[in-house]
């Protein structure tokens, strides 16, 4: 196992080496994705683990591998932080395999080298071996203008957005297609799972046409560093947390959840949405979203919902994990019967 992750960190790095762009993002991130859960499983079985589960024929999946790998204490190889970035690479490779996305040339590096970077550490730390002693050193992910810092980065990315859903282009579905690497980003390091949706990719572009703060568009993304040391070909990059940002655990069978997620960093950034917004993330008018809420007793849920005070103000919150609890539920319910149930009543 341990042999064919680093087959295919090998392979990752020679289609992100080629001078052919042909599938090359797609494959990138394929490779990539599958060396870290052949290394996870790698290291489970050198730890003493198990992959398998009892009277199950197929080995565990990437998310389980990830939940012993940061918190099995007989296992544990795998911090939080490094958590983040393999599960940023599961997410555009989830994407990338079974939808569309445009990941650009300086995030694909960003994401090749980060991994690399971590392959290597991991390598060292649970089998004491050198990725040196794997492949040569000239091969290595190369770019002529490597990111240093992830907020020009995602900066650049919005600028180009802009420039797509510009008056008199309206290249919505191109723009979308481009803004979706940058939401998985966030969304995976905020520990949700699963593609975004049409409805809300539209309000993220809206928000950037509103000329939204990056901070306030991509909050998780902002909650990160890049560390950088070495230069040229021995180059390493790592994601950071920034100071006095906790990472969270998500409890196991959590829908549509991964391993782990940043932290809320305050209650607004946490339930960051309105009736208004939430219905437009699930497709629905609010009345409707609300009879949906109202249905999966979602106001009772307090990491959905909470009314908050603000000055001598009350306003009612939803977070994302309302609107994703609301997108798994819906394609098993009647939205008839639901409505029919939880429409508002006249009053005698």
């Amino acid at each position: 196992m341990l042999q064919k992750a680093v087959d295919s960190l090998v392979l990752s790095v020679e289609i992100f080496n080629r001078p052919s762009d042909q599938g090359r993002s797609t494959a990138t991130l394929i490779m990539l994705d599958h060396s870290f859960e052949m290394f996870m499983k790698a290291a489970i079985v050198h730890k003493g683990g198990a992959i398998r589960e009892k009277r199950d024929k197929h080995t565990i999946g990437f998310d389980a591998c990830v939940r012993k790998a940061i918190s099995d204490v007989a296992l544990k190889f795998l911090s939080e932080e490094q958590a983040l970035t393999v599960q940023a690479v599961n997410g555009l490779r989830d994407a990338a395999q079974h939808h569309l996305v445009e990941v650009s040339e300086n995030q694909l590096y960003m994401h090749a080298i980060s991994s690399v970077t971590l392959f290597k550490d991991l390598l060292l730390e649970v089998f004491g071996q050198d990725l040196v002693n794997h492949l040569p050193n000239r091969v290595l992910p190369i770019s002529t203008v490597p990111p240093l810092d992830l907020i020009p980065l995602f900066a650049e990315e919005i600028e180009e957005i802009k420039k797509l859903l510009a008056p008199g282009k309206r290249r919505l579905e191109e723009a979308r297609v481009r803004l979706m690497p940058l939401e998985i980003l966030d969304r995976t390091i905020g520990g949700y799972r699963g593609q975004p949706g049409t409805s809300e990719l539209k309000v993220k572009c809206e928000s950037i046409m509103a000329g939204k703060p990056f901070e306030q568009i991509f909050p998780n993304v902002a909650s990160l560093d890049i560390s950088a040391k070495g230069s040229g070909p021995s180059l390493q990059l790592r994601f950071t947390k920034k100071e006095g940002i906790p990472i969270n655990t998500v409890p196991e069978g959590t829908p549509g959840a991964y391993p782990v997620g940043l932290k809320r960093v305050n209650e607004l950034d946490f339930y960051n949405l309105n009736l208004t917004e939430i219905a437009n993330k699930v497709g629905l008018t609010p009345p409707k979203a609300l009879a949906v809420i109202q249905e999966l007793g979602i106001m009772k849920d307090p990491d959905c919902f909470k009314q908050l005070k603000i000055g001598k103000m009350e306003i009612k919150r939803y977070s994302q994990k309302a609107s994703q609890k609301m997108i798994v539920a819906m394609p098993g319910l009647d939205l008839d019967d639901v409505w029919e149930r939880n429409r508002p009543r006249k009053k005698a």
